[in-house]
């Protein structure tokens, strides 16, 4: 049925674009990421496209005579029609205003294309009826992944991108660099939490739950913040819960140390706002992601999570928060399955990408109702498969939130009272040893600090 139709196509959009390109070349610039050269149906504009693309590296100039040079270098002029080509499309192009809308339409129709030629081949697989059903799965899978990694991806915001409207009112911003993602383990980027788990191992799922306010989020971006910054990892961050730009605004005030609602009022002084800017410098140079698309499904988060790992070589995933994702058929009549679902495709993607996955997880109430409030296993919340599917569960506890300081005082004479000081427990650990650590809880900066012991001297 389909063999006797052409590939959707549009040649007079493809020498639309090539055409803007010949009367401006800065439109090159608007559709370089939207285009390769293959997008192309019609091999005339793939030519020329092809051509302004070789001038552009080079750093020459492009226009019609340029071009047509280039073009008879690669002896592809005159059986393209000659200058009478080129010539052409640069008539029949009105302006190159809309260089990016056309850009668009190529890159729409070569995705139909390309899941024309992928549907062909897994009917053919299908014929061939493998022995192994689940390999023929993960082949079919493979080829429409290879369809979206020939596609640039928007979901993602770089950080750079977040932290520019926070600059739109006349602040300069540094230029990002890209950083190599570093093999091994990763790490917490505290030593007690990282001596007892031995690193953040690859391929692990680590959940980080506690009851509201106690700062799992924050404990999950400052270990993103820290692989980002100091081992130069790709960081994915997934937040269905606070925008872009809350993330990169939470980042912002504990990379500079300047209280969080301040700096979203914009009320801070002269020296917090140098330690602003140089924060916001060395934050755009970081190779740190965000995807804020609300109701995300897991398999919206595989297939965004593998495109930017072809792209840029992904080192973590962070995923804020679990209970907000959304399973891949998208029914909720059982929720206890669809979390199960989504925590086992979680760790699949943690396998298939051999990166550790951070997801953030609620507890449920039951940690309120009991007399200790210390959080187990049971209290992930909607928990299903969650503690079996985990490599590593992280709680966060503080005593200061159930007992006043007179209450602490009456038990502990002498002892100082725990406040904001936050007991990190690992309450499952396939590698290791299960423990807890103590962090202090900057609230003002969402940052947790490692405690130090104090000196002989005091």
């Amino acid at each position: 049925m389909f063999a006797e139709r052409l590939p959707p196509h549009d040649l007079q959009a493809e020498e639309a674009v090539v055409g803007s390109i010949l009367l401006n070349p800065d439109a090159l610039l608007k559709v370089t990421p939207l285009l390769r050269p293959e997008d192309f149906y019609g091999g005339k504009a793939r030519a020329v496209y092809e051509a302004c693309l070789a001038l552009a590296q080079r750093g020459e100039a492009i226009n019609q005579v340029s071009v047509a040079h280039e073009l008879a270098r690669t002896g592809r002029l005159e059986e393209m029609g000659g200058n009478a080509y080129l010539a052409t499309v640069i008539a029949n192009t009105p302006t190159s205003v809309h260089a990016e809308h056309y850009a668009r339409i190529v890159a729409r129709l070569a995705t139909y294309r390309a899941l024309i030629k992928v549907g062909l081949d897994i009917a053919a697989l299908g014929y061939e009826a493998p022995p192994d059903p689940e390999a023929a799965l993960s082949r079919a899978e493979d080829l429409l992944f290879r369809v979206r990694a020939g596609r640039p991806w928007r979901g993602f915001l770089h950080i750079r991108e977040v932290l520019d409207r926070f600059l739109e009112e006349g602040v300069a911003m540094a230029t990002p660099q890209a950083l190599e993602p570093t093999p091994g383990p990763l790490a917490t980027g505290f030593s007690d939490l990282d001596s007892l788990l031995g690193g953040l191992q690859r391929s692990d799922l680590i959940i980080v739950a506690a009851r509201p306010s106690l700062g799992k989020s924050a404990l999950a971006l400052n270990i993103a913040l820290h692989n980002a910054q100091h081992l130069g990892a790709t960081v994915a961050i997934f937040s269905l819960e606070m925008s872009a730009d809350q993330v990169a605004l939470r980042l912002l005030a504990t990379e500079a140390g300047v209280d969080g609602h301040r700096l979203r009022l914009r009320l801070y002084t002269e020296a917090e706002e140098k330690r602003i800017l140089d924060a916001i410098g060395r934050l755009s140079d970081l190779s740190l992601y965000i995807d804020d698309t609300p109701q995300l499904t897991v398999r919206d988060i595989w297939a965004k999570a593998k495109r930017l790992h072809l792209e840029r070589g992904l080192g973590l995933v962070v995923v804020d928060y679990l209970q907000l994702v959304q399973a891949a058929d998208g029914r909720s009549e059982n929720r206890v399955q669809e979390i199960s679902q989504i925590s086992r495709s979680l760790k699949a993607l943690a396998r298939d990408l051999n990166i550790p996955v951070i997801a953030v997880s609620q507890m449920s109430r039951a940690v309120e109702v009991r007399p200790s409030h210390r959080p187990q296993l049971s209290d992930l919340r909607e928990s299903g498969s969650i503690e079996q599917d985990a490599d590593v569960v992280l709680f966060i506890y503080r005593e200061d939130l159930y007992v006043t300081e007179e209450e602490w005082e009456r038990r502990n004479p002498g002892t100082p009272y725990p406040r904001n000081i936050a007991e990190v427990i690992v309450a499952k650990h396939r590698h290791g040893p299960i423990g807890s650590v103590h962090l202090y809880f900057n609230d003002r900066y969402a940052r947790f600090e490692e405690i130090r012991p104090l000196s002989p001297e005091g």
